[in-house]
């Protein structure tokens, strides 16, 4: 590209349009892409200072529109959209793909006996825990009494709920066992992402005009961004989870698993990781990141202010978090 770089780039929203379903898939393959989990410090700083200095109208000599994409991306994986804070590192979405395929994959191999069933479903919400308050919506605080009571809830559900399926699968087929841990995970998701939002859930999240113009806070917009949330982590599990447990119980009956049961294990991660590598981006692709809803869903007095400070509004958006 010739000359300077425009800056009438809207880089405050993805490259493609999120009005469609493939807009959104193409930018979340682009959040959720693992390999911006290795890079340093510097780069993601670097990324930082380009967007931040784009944004307030200077545009560093010689920078493409490519490379101010790029910087954009970067950006967005490890910074809060709210809070503009550097997120911790397996909390981000990128880190998504890596830990849930290795946690996953052991969650599905070692679901024979209690105690592992107990360790990995703990394992699975320690880093639930951290990716929901992470990707939390909003930048209100929440305190270390209401964390401990969402990683403690989920926990508790998670293992219950894997415990219970797994007593009930043994009156059914043995591949309904391997099932016990999608039961559980998604039964935990119900309980985690709720209880790590409550305070968004009490006093609301921020709600914008379409110019971005903050109009107020929302509890019903929270709880419009926590159900999509849900929606999404679920569906995300569904492949990662459905998927393997049936590929393997075809595999475990071969002569060369029966030969090599060491291979169980690694099979079982890789099967995973490449349903996760798709099922990611397409799940939180399902509805876009700055949702909305019509003023006439807000709560009674928080739709008077908005028509009094701002007449022609009539739909609120908000970042429903991931």
């Amino acid at each position: 590209m010739s000359g300077e770089l425009s800056l009438n780039i809207n880089i405050k929203e993805p490259r493609w349009d999120q009005g469609t379903f493939m807009g959104r898939a193409k930018h979340f393959f682009k959040v959720t892409d693992p390999r911006t989990v290795l890079l340093s410090s510097d780069t993601l700083d670097e990324a930082r200072v380009i967007v931040e200095d784009y944004r307030s109208g200077i545009a560093k000599p010689g920078l493409t529109e490519d490379e101010l994409w790029r910087a954009k991306y970067i950006y967005d994986s490890a910074f809060h959209p709210d809070t503009g804070e550097k997120m911790f590192v397996i909390g981000r979405m990128s880190a998504q793909v890596p830990m849930n395929m290795s946690i996953t994959g052991c969650m599905l191999t070692f679901y024979r006996t209690t105690p592992a069933v107990v360790f990995w479903q703990w394992v699975n919400q320690s880093f639930n825990a951290v990716v929901n308050y992470t990707n939390r919506s909003g930048d209100a605080p929440i305190t270390v009494n209401q964390l401990a009571a969402a990683y403690i809830s989920a926990t508790t559900g998670a293992v219950v709920t894997a415990l219970g399926f797994k007593s009930l699968a043994t009156r059914l087929p043995p591949i309904a066992s391997r099932f016990v841990p999608f039961a559980a995970v998604a039964a935990a998701n119900c309980i985690n992402i709720p209880f790590m939002r409550q305070r968004e859930l009490k006093y609301g999240i921020p709600v914008m005009d379409e110019n971005g113009n903050r109009l107020g806070e929302s509890p019903n917009a929270a709880k419009q961004a926590i159900v999509q949330v849900v929606v999404s982590r679920i569906g995300m599990a569904v492949p990662a989870m459905a998927i393997p447990p049936v590929i393997m119980n075809a595999l475990e009956k071969r002569a060369f698993m029966k030969r090599f049961p060491i291979l169980n294990a690694p099979v079982q991660v890789g099967l995973v990781g490449l349903c996760l590598v798709f099922a990611t981006p397409l799940c939180c692709a399902l509805f876009p990141q700055k949702s909305s809803m019509s003023l006439s869903g807000l709560e009674a007095d928080l739709q008077e202010r908005i028509r009094q400070i701002s007449p022609q509004t009539t739909t609120v958006y908000f970042n429903k978090g991931l």
